[in-house]
């Protein structure tokens, strides 16, 4: 004899129907929900998708010491002749480029009968389009330099401190000038190769 109670038919199992289509369909909005998150983060992080607009800039990249620049100075071909240089194992793992001003700058100081001459002279540790566009945009450059060193005082340029922020202003006005023309800028520093006031 049977121990249990007999259940009248459709109760039992339609709840246990019905419990089973509602698991089955929560579970596929699940992983509707997790495929559709993944899909958004995977676009969002650039994996897949962004047909032409998803490529990486074309910007001046950074060149190792053991690397050859991509884009050498035009004039680069002389040096090729000589010994390549011999860099040392600490610092930077990055070789620094340097392009000298030709011709000095002279201007009035700020609030001063006084003048300030320097020779100048840019670096970047970046492939050598950033010193084809200095020297291509020299004469912008040095209009945006002759500013810097007119809104100087007198006191800036006997001090250390003072010439260290005109070094970082200078670089600042370098690098807005070639961000307006080329989109970038990429100088490091301004070095001073003479300094004379009067």
């Amino acid at each position: 004899m049977a121990k249990h109670k007999d259940k009248p038919e459709g109760e039992g199992g339609a709840k246990s129907g019905k419990g089973g289509v509602i698991k089955i369909a929560l579970g596929a909005v699940l992983l509707l929900g997790l495929g559709a998150g993944g899909a958004y983060g995977a676009f969002a992080a650039g994996l897949i998708g962004g047909g032409e607009g998803a490529h990486e800039p074309d910007e001046p990249k950074l060149v190792l010491k053991t690397e050859a620049d991509p884009y050498p100075l035009p004039g680069a071909e002389k040096e090729k002749d000589a010994a390549a240089p011999v860099y040392g194992e600490g610092g930077s793992k990055y070789r620094t480029a340097y392009y000298s001003f030709a011709d000095s700058f002279t201007s009035n100081l700020a609030d001063s009968p006084g003048l300030v001459q320097v020779e100048l002279a840019v670096s970047t540790r970046r492939d050598g389009r950033v010193l084809q566009w200095v020297k291509n945009h020299e004469l912008a450059i040095r209009s945006a330099i002759l500013a810097q060193l007119a809104a100087t005082t007198e006191a800036e340029v006997y001090d250390v401190a003072g010439k260290k922020k005109l070094a970082e202003r200078l670089t600042g006005a370098v690098n807005q000038v070639l961000e307006e023309n080329e989109g970038f800028g990429g100088i490091d520093d301004v070095h001073f190769r003479g300094f004379l006031v009067q």
